[in-house]
């Protein structure tokens, strides 16, 4: 097996040059320690830095301040942040929302890894990453002072940079020799949430493993690390699910009492090609499973069937080319667009016409264009696509030799695509030249959009859209105007499914608290269950058709532009009562959630989403944090093509 080199700290001058200051942090608390209030007897205050702050959406406007501690008490390091109380904040977000964020009293014994940010522009920033996979949200410093937060915690706790990544530094409970020695042996699983190329490849695709097989199979990875490109944090934290940030989990002395408790791998987990024959045992045998009768589920406080009835409308067949006519006057311009959203809404488009409608849904096509203006646009866009495509295309293997990030995503990028929907048959032959394409056009994004590259997921996305295009070039500017409104979920610092999963969690308790209260009791307010539903927009849950039908009703943002959060909503209230008379914790309900795959009836849950939808109103909307994905208004999609020539200069 081959060893990884771990190199200490020591040797590094960057925080050789902060140990005194990390020694200045120690002796300044020394005073202070023992009669601060807040802390407990015996705890000894290491480090303290004062406006630190994270995000819950995009702007930095929004931030949230806070105080970060680094204690000693018992042997033992603990980290945590307080979020100031009454600051003034433009962040639509309330003191319980803001104590949400809330970091309390985390043993280093429970943290796997911090990573370093150091842009060239911006705040430094580091995520903390725990043992059980999941992490905490970036934590910016705002007047500096990482340094020092390291060299800190090298002192009191066991700390190595990463062989493979110089900006992650493992972590392992200094006072622990026994469960320091184990970490040891588990270093190549340690790495991997930072760089594996397929550690986390099981719960994307809804397949599930223990961790010794995990183990065992990360250290058969290791004979071949060399031919698997190392990957940037941009993707590896989206391809990974396990750097989820779990924002919005309520923190409170009970969150750390049990490292197993955080885990979203459960240990008895089936393999995806054993979910169609398992589930309707799952969901449907009473032989299996006794329910406690005792077990009172409480009352849906919206009569939910009743509710989707009233407000939910029928779906309609689908939009067809002679009604689609109907909407164009002479020279192919979109009469009433609002009409035409409306009529997708309810019924979706036909296959055969969605190449044409979907340039409109997406922004390729501004709906006030006229034939001639599409046309001239298609023209146009096919010689900027070949132009960015011959970037990539004439780097000789000499430069690519010398191109680290070009050949890490193009080896990632070569493997997500041969095995990106093979069971529709235009993907399903080995040497397809659809394949090639998907490929082709991957690798352009990821020179056109070079800050955000390549992530796991965006090849699931592409997929449908290069099924339903046929032909490269508008493929290509199809998914670059989704991905201006997608593009947030694959962000390096998770703030697009930060926010998300924030106002999912927020919409729940509006439409349906004693869910909600349900989800608090059982410590799984952060809905990272429903994860991959808000990453890749459903598409592992439904048919290829049905998903394509879905995002189309998606993109009309008729309702809302967040509908696809209702959808989320609608499913898991489709659904309380087995969640809640079966007392489902985080595991069995993560499972429980990957196995509806292939099971959720979309016509029923878009009908159930618009009803919620008109229900929640404005109150909904004010559970959604401004900027969360998809922010982009319709309207203003073709805009962005507009605007190219001023953003080069």
């Amino acid at each position: 097996m081959h060893e990884i080199d771990i190199h200490d700290l020591s040797d590094d001058a960057d925080y050789a040059a902060s140990i005194q200051q990390g020694s200045s942090s120690m002796n300044r608390s020394d005073s202070s320690k023992q009669s601060s209030s807040g802390e407990q007897e015996g705890a000894e205050i290491v480090y303290l830095k004062d406006n630190v702050a994270i995000h819950p959406t995009q702007y930095a406007s929004e931030r949230i301040s806070g105080r970060l501690k680094l204690i000693k008490q018992g042997g033992s390091l603990f980290m945590t942040w307080i979020p100031y109380k009454g600051q003034s904040s433009s962040a639509r977000l309330s003191e319980k929302d803001k104590s949400l964020y809330t970091i309390r009293a985390v043993p280093f014994s429970d943290v796997r890894s911090i990573r370093r940010h150091t842009p060239t522009l911006g705040w430094q920033y580091v995520i903390v990453v725990l043992s059980s996979g999941l992490a905490f949200p970036p934590l910016y410093f705002y007047n500096g002072g990482v340094r020092e937060f390291l060299a800190t915690i090298k002192q009191h706790a066991y700390l190595v940079r990463s062989a493979e990544d110089a900006n992650v530094f493992l972590v392992n409970d200094f006072q622990d020799p026994l469960q320091r020695t184990l970490s040891s042996l588990e270093l190549p699983r340690a790495v991997s949430v930072a760089n594996s190329p397929s550690s986390a490849a099981a719960p994307t695709d809804g397949e599930t493993f223990d961790r010794n097989s995990a183990y065992l199979q990360e250290n058969a990875r290791q004979w071949q690390k060399h031919n698997d490109p190392a990957r940037d944090l941009s993707i590896q934290v989206l391809e990974k699910f396990s750097l989820v940030t779990r924002f919005a989990r309520e923190t409170t002395s009970q969150l750390f009492r049990e490292a197993q408790g955080d885990g979203f791998i459960p240990n008895d987990r089936r393999k995806q090609d054993q979910k169609t024959n398992d589930y309707p045992r799952i969901a449907e045998s009473n032989d299996v499973q006794k329910l406690p009768e005792d077990v009172q589920v409480p009352a849906d406080p919206l009569e939910f069937d009743k509710l989707s009835l009233v407000w939910g409308k029928p779906r309609q067949p689908p939009l067809g080319t002679e009604e689609w006519s109907t909407f164009l006057d002479c020279e192919g311009r979109v009469t009433d667009s609002e009409a035409v959203r409306k009529r997708i809404f309810y019924g979706g488009v036909e296959q055969g016409l969605r190449k044409e409608v979907w340039r409109f849904l997406l922004g390729y096509h501004s709906y006030d264009s006229t034939y001639a203006e599409r046309e001239y646009l298609v023209s146009v866009r096919k010689s900027e696509y070949e132009t960015i495509k011959n970037q990539w295309k004439s780097i000789s293997k000499e430069q690519a030799r010398r191109f680290t990030k070009f050949r890490e995503r193009k080896g990632l990028i070569e493997k997500d695509v041969v095995r990106t929907d093979r069971s529709i048959s235009f993907y399903d032959e080995d040497d397809s030249p659809n394949i090639k394409c998907l490929r082709d056009i991957l690798l352009t994004y990821s020179f056109y959009n070079f800050d955000l590259g390549y992530c796991q997921g965006m090849s699931d996305l592409l997929s449908p859209i290069l099924y339903v295009m046929e032909d490269e070039s508008e493929s290509f500017w199809c998914f670059v105007a989704l991905m201006e409104r997608l593009g947030p979920n694959f962000n390096r610092d998770q703030n697009g499914m930060h926010s998300q999963l924030f106002a999912l969690s927020k919409l729940v308790e509006l439409l349906d608290s004693p869910l909600h209260n349900y989800f608090k009791q059982k410590d799984c307010l952060n809905y990272f269950f429903c994860f991959r539903w808000v990453l890749i927009q459903f598409k592992r849950e439904f048919e290829f058709e049905k998903t394509m039908r879905l995002w189309e009703v998606l993109w009309t943002h008729y309702r809302s532009e967040h509908l696809h959060l209702y959808v989320c909503v609608a499913i898991l209230k489709r659904y309380r009562s087995k969640i809640i008379r079966e007392e489902m914790d985080f595991d069995t309900l993560l499972k429980f959630i990957n196995e509806l795959s292939g099971h959720i009836d979309l016509d029923a849950i878009l009908r159930d989403a618009e009803a919620l939808c008109i229900c929640a109103g404005e109150n909904g909307e004010s559970c959604i944090p401004p900027g969360t994905p998809p922010s982009l208004p319709l309207d203003d999609a073709s805009m962005y093509y507009q605007q190219d020539d001023d953003d080069v200069l």
